[in-house]
């Protein structure tokens, strides 16, 4: 007696357009919430510049080239103004963060990779035992 080809379940196309917008709502807040509640982007920091010239900001002859043809310049090209770039020169990002948070996200991830794994044995085990009635 042959058996029927497995056929999986069929989704609706409701349940369908229900998942996926459910899924890029989730993908979205993930994205925004950390930055509405001030848990990500943590800025940047200006470090005082008191000598605004390309020596001073630590600026060789080959990086004030590149400044200048980035348009920092003041009339002629050899005519370059330092001052025009200082404001993003002193500019850096403050890459601090928290040992606990980062911990805490580990765990976070790890824990829901895990969870992840196990619902997928146990699907995977049923499909495999409606498909071959556990033989």
């Amino acid at each position: 007696m042959a058996k029927a080809p497995y056929q999986p379940p069929v989704q609706s196309k409701l349940g369908q357009t229900f998942d996926t917008l459910f899924l890029l709502v989730l993908v979205m807040a993930s994205l925004f919430v950390p930055l509405y509640l001030g848990l990500a982007g943590g800025g940047k920091t200006t470090l005082e510049l008191k000598d605004q010239t390309w020596a001073g900001m630590g600026q060789n002859a080959t990086m004030q080239a590149q400044w200048e043809k980035l348009g920092y310049t003041q009339g002629a090209k050899t005519d370059a103004n330092p001052t025009s770039a200082a404001d993003l020169i002193s500019a850096r990002f403050d890459y601090t963060f928290e040992p606990l948070e980062l911990v805490l996200t580990a765990l976070v991830v790890i824990g829901y990779f895990f969870i992840v794994f196990h619902w997928s044995k146990k699907e995977y085990r049923e499909v495999i035992d409606e498909r071959f009635n556990n033989k």
